[in-house]
């Protein structure tokens, strides 16, 4: 059954509970979402004592299912106002999950300002005074503490960001070489650990894949046949593992599709000067990788490991980071793309949200678009705390608030990612619709509009653009409480044994009867308690909607505007 810890930081004591029946099949982004709308008032200020920080691993992490280590953090979200759930790679989801850690609750927040560290392990948890690394980076506070508590511990902890109460603030998990750079990085979760005076959790388990099975046989015979799914899919197993999700960089920019100068077009005349293929060729150069595990158990391999000119490593550069900090910016060199994204790691930023302000201080004319330097000497500014860091540190919205720049790409104040809604009207559908801010990843239309995998949905029509998007809302909220990568997705999608071998696993695990129809229904039940803590919290229909720049402004070089209703919008949830 797994136990819960509970760490109340004000009074500085941590209980442990047994799981309650109504979260026992449930994990990862199921039992975040479950226990905030059980414990969190709707209305409370996110950094409030009020507010909650929940670590659950997935139903999957701890195991020898393949590429199944990822983390979910939950909260009431200082970007957005609404629930969130963010989800990490790293090595932290593995090792809580094999210390039979069902979730982590933090709660309250000290009288007085303090850091502490939450150590777990086999003998229980501590909760440690930590002012020795107040205000120092994510990669100086993971070294620390591998050299203090050994080399294989996992570390969860945050930057100057996050201390600041930044809403862009994101909350860093370490690879198995130490880089902490595995984010849970969307909606400033970040800034509601550091409201609580947590600096870091450290979790400390001889074991990776050793997490409870009640059918031993029968998991691994469905363990092996889900890994032939994905080495055999020609995304999970050829195009990731050759060039990591990088490799979209040319196929988007292809599409016309991708946003650039702050979505006045669809195309970048140096994309390929910052895609996946050339991140390769640079990085095998310089002794780095150009894919790389983020976990043990991952056979897909897509992140990477950049070495900087003077040395410093930058281990991931993920596509969206690159489009982010690159073309949305029009900077078209990828060392300045890697040095934002080394300055938005240690600090503690969301490389999305980081992209997106700078692009709107472009706008705005206080740099210029393309003058990578001074994108870099901005972005310092966010540790330094200075006034211009405070407010790029709270993301794009309330950077566009700052300077009275009114086109910026934001839902529920989290800026857009890497692909335009007019060139791929399903992610725009998406965006529009999704319980916690615009958010590409749940529910990734590209699949069928650009990359056509699980059929074609042509991108610049609107007819079918709804049905795709809530389909895969639907499949992608199950898939988050799997612990199970989102890119499985591509495999799933394509091969009608996929999601069966997936509820496979689940039940050798569990020893449950689940099926297919069972998973849609738990996928189905996640966004409803997701949008019933929304409707608590204020938001509305009129909340579901992109700015309206997207409905006016054609865009190069396809002149489509987004088209898709706002009736078509209000009956994705009519399930």
């Amino acid at each position: 059954m797994g136990k819960i810890y509970r760490v109340n930081m004000k009074t500085k004591t941590v209980t442990t509970e047994t799981v309650p029946e109504k979260y026992r099949i449930l994990g990862g982004r199921a039992l975040t979402s479950q226990i905030i709308l059980d414990e969190v008032d709707p209305a409370c200020h996110p950094l409030s004592a009020q507010n909650k920080l929940v670590f659950a691993p997935g139903l999957l992490s701890g195991t020898a299912a393949p590429s199944s280590g990822r983390l979910s953090v939950g909260g009431k979200s200082p970007l957005t106002g609404t629930i969130k759930e963010a989800n990490a790679g790293g090595i932290t989801s593995q090792k809580l999950a094999n210390l039979g850690t069902k979730a982590i609750i933090i709660e309250d927040k000290p009288v007085e300002k303090s850091s502490f560290v939450l150590k777990i392990d086999s003998g229980g948890t501590q909760l440690l005074p930590a002012d020795d690394l107040a205000g120092k980076g994510t990669y100086e506070v993971t070294a620390i503490l591998r050299k203090r508590y050994g080399f294989k511990v996992g570390v969860i902890t945050i930057g100057p960001a996050g201390e600041m109460l930044m809403c862009n603030a994101g909350i860093a998990n370490n690879d198995s070489e130490g880089n902490s750079s595995r984010y849970a990085g969307r909606g400033g979760l970040g800034a509601v650990m550091g409201s609580k005076g947590l600096k870091a959790i450290v979790v400390d388990s001889p074991t990776t894949f050793d997490a409870p099975v009640k059918n031993v046989e029968g998991f691994k015979a469905s363990a092996k046949k889900f890994t032939k799914i994905l080495l055999d899919n020609p995304v999970c197993g050829q195009g990731l593992p050759k060039f990591g999700t990088n490799v979209l960089m040319n196929i988007i920019n292809e599409a016309g599709a991708l946003p650039t100068r702050n979505f006045a077009k669809g195309r970048f005349d140096k994309a390929s000067e910052i895609s996946g293929e050339k991140l390769a060729e640079v990085a095998e150069a310089r002794g780095g990788k150009a894919t790389h595990a983020c976990h043990p158990g991952c056979v897909m391999r897509c992140s990477n490991v950049y070495p900087l000119p003077d040395g410093r490593v930058c281990a991931p550069i993920e596509y969206e980071s690159a489009w982010a900090l690159g073309a949305h910016c029009e900077i078209g060199d990828l060392d300045v793309v890697a040095e934002l994204n080394y300055i938005c790691n240690d600090v503690g930023l969301d490389t999305i949200e980081a992209g997106g302000a700078l692009g709107v201080l472009m706008e705005a004319g206080v740099i210029p678009f393309g003058d990578g330097r001074a994108a870099i000497e901005a972005l310092k500014e966010v540790g330094n705390g200075s006034v211009l860091g405070r407010i790029l540190g709270n993301g794009a919205e309330f950077t566009a608030k700052a300077f009275g720049v009114e086109r910026v790409g934001t839902v529920k104040g989290q800026h857009l990612p890497a692909y335009d809604p007019r060139g791929a009207k399903g992610i725009g559908v998406t965006y529009a619709t999704s319980t916690m801010g615009a958010d590409h990843t749940a529910g990734y239309s590209i699949t069928a509009n650009i990359l056509k995998v699980g059929g074609v949905v042509d991108p610049l029509n609107s007819e079918g653009q709804v049905e795709l998007s809530r389909n895969l809302q639907v499949a992608t909220a199950a898939l988050d409480s799997t612990g199970l990568c989102l890119f499985v997705a591509f495999a799933v999608l394509d091969n009608p044994e996929g999601l069966p071998t997936i509820v496979d696993m689940i039940n050798a695990q569990y020893s449950l009867e689940m099926t297919t129809d069972d998973v849609f229904k738990l996928g189905q039940q996640i966004l409803k308690v997701e949008r019933e803590f929304n409707k608590k919290a204020g938001f509305t229909k009129v909340h579901d909607r992109l700015p309206n720049f997207f409905k006016r402004e054609a865009l190069e070089p396809h002149g489509q505007c987004f088209d898709v209703s706002d009736d078509e919008l209000d009956s994705l949830f009519n399930f």
